[in-house]
């Protein structure tokens, strides 16, 4: 049952990007939500990177959104992946020493950019703490 709502959907979907594909003005427009929604998302993932959490679906996923459209993202996808896969692939294969210090690297990114945004204070604030050295040095 599952399957065949599946299919009536990716069919459904297919032929409405077949009808905005053969109307110029439509696919121009399509083509800009697309290029807009996709760029969003893959900011966003770009920015969720560092932290704990799905960074790089959220990336791939911008790519995706891209590629629907766009060749040149879809190039970047394939990139990107083989990338990513490589670079799992020999962080996997390094001693704990070598895993230990890019969990660091990551810790410190994390912690120092909620300190810089001043998170850190406001969350030492909700459990009545008042340490003036959480304090953001640009949100002051």
């Amino acid at each position: 049952m599952a399957e065949s709502w599946w299919k009536r959907l990716r069919i459904r979907a297919r032929h409405r990007r077949y009808v905005v594909r053969s109307n110029p003005r439509w696919r121009r427009i399509y083509r800009i939500g697309v290029a807009v929604v996709g760029t969003i998302v893959l900011l966003c993932g770009v920015v969720a990177i560092p932290y704990p959490g799905p960074g790089w679906l959220i990336v791939f996923l911008g790519l995706g959104i891209l590629a629907s459209e766009f060749e040149w993202a879809h190039r970047l996808l394939k990139f990107a992946r083989a990338k990513y896969d490589a670079w799992m692939e020999w962080i996997g294969r390094q001693h704990w020493s070598v895993q230990s210090v890019f969990w660091i690297g990551t810790f410190v990114i994390v912690v120092g950019t909620l300190w810089l945004l001043g998170a850190l204070h406001t969350a030492a604030g909700w459990v009545n703490l008042d340490y003036q050295w959480l304090a953001s040095p640009i949100f002051s």
